[in-house]
């Protein structure tokens, strides 16, 4: 059993619900699943498969760091000895394998390569380039994890549309500001690893700034979507959570280095922004499918 959730912790499971939840907005939005569950079943296996493998791959080549940080010292299965470094390897290899090849065969070869590109960019052009030597790692980086509504919207119907490019650009814009928030209240942890996350490189005023504008950009995405057909209800909860990721972001750079505010009092500000910003794609991406919903009753 420890075994078994050794393996499952590899995939990043908290990741992989977000990873699902885009990819599953993209099939309904696009609707010709709807009808073939099992089909709509196989797309997000195959994304949990090519994901989680990714997310595995960058565990491996990350173990060393990983057993240095607090914040992942006593939360991953390589450092806390659930798997070893070359059951990670072949687990990875073997996930990543056994998605591929369901779309490649379930579907078709344009999605199969979509998701095998999205392994092969997170894992060794991320993880063992990008991460290391650049404070936008993450910016560029967020590429591959904003990849599963257009690889589900391509197995579905083996094109690309408008609809999964905004869905990726909400998730492609969402991923910085939530992972500098992050980065602000662990920056100790990249200090101690050395990785030139934004804040150790370019200071936390600069990282809060960066936030506040990313925050702009990832809601004046989720907006795109009404051009797409998005309805009223998509349009209240988009407007309203968004409006709140923005408050929360502006709030945090206009307080945020204040001497009169403590350490405790913005990392605490950081925190919460974090929290709330998996909240929020949450919101965007269910309001999304239950607008999807409504409509389809309605007409």
């Amino acid at each position: 059993m420890k075994k078994l959730n050794g393996y499952f912790l590899l995939m990043k499971p908290t990741i992989m619900m977000l990873v699902l939840l885009t990819g599953a907005t993209s099939l309904v939005l696009e609707k010709s699943l709807l009808l073939r569950p099992l089909y709509f079943a196989l797309v997000l296996l195959g994304l949990l498969l090519t994901g989680g493998s990714a997310n595995a791959f960058n565990m491996y080549f990350e173990r060393h760091i990983d057993a240095k940080m607090t914040r992942t010292r006593y939360r991953r299965p390589l450092p806390l000895g659930m798997v070893t470094p070359a059951e990670a390897l072949v687990f990875a290899t073997m996930a990543g394998i056994a998605g591929v090849v369901i779309f490649a065969i379930f579907f078709n070869i344009a999605s199969a390569l979509l998701a095998l590109a999205t392994i092969l960019f997170y894992s060794f052009f991320y993880t063992l380039i990008l991460k290391p030597s650049t404070p936008y790692n993450v910016v560029i980086g967020s590429a591959a994890g904003s990849m599963a509504p257009i690889i589900g919207w391509v197995a579905a119907t083996g094109r690309i549309d408008i609809i999964p490019v905004i869905l990726f650009s909400i998730v492609f814009f969402w991923s910085p500001p939530h992972f500098w928030a992050l980065a602000l209240f662990k920056q100790d942890d990249y200090k101690e690893v050395g990785l030139p996350m934004l804040p150790v490189v370019r200071g936390e005023g600069e990282t809060r700034f960066q936030i506040l504008v990313y925050s702009f950009w990832v809601v004046a995405s989720s907006v795109l979507l009404l051009l797409a057909g998005a309805g009223p209800i998509y349009l209240v909860m988009a407007i309203s959570s968004g409006g709140f990721l923005i408050y929360k972001s502006y709030r945090m750079h206009s307080i945020g280095g204040n001497p009169s505010v403590t350490m405790a009092a913005n990392n605490q500000m950081a925190l919460g922004f974090f929290k709330y910003s998996i909240l929020y794609l949450f919101i965007v991406f269910l309001a999304a499918m239950v607008d999807s919903a409504f409509k389809s009753l309605l007409f």
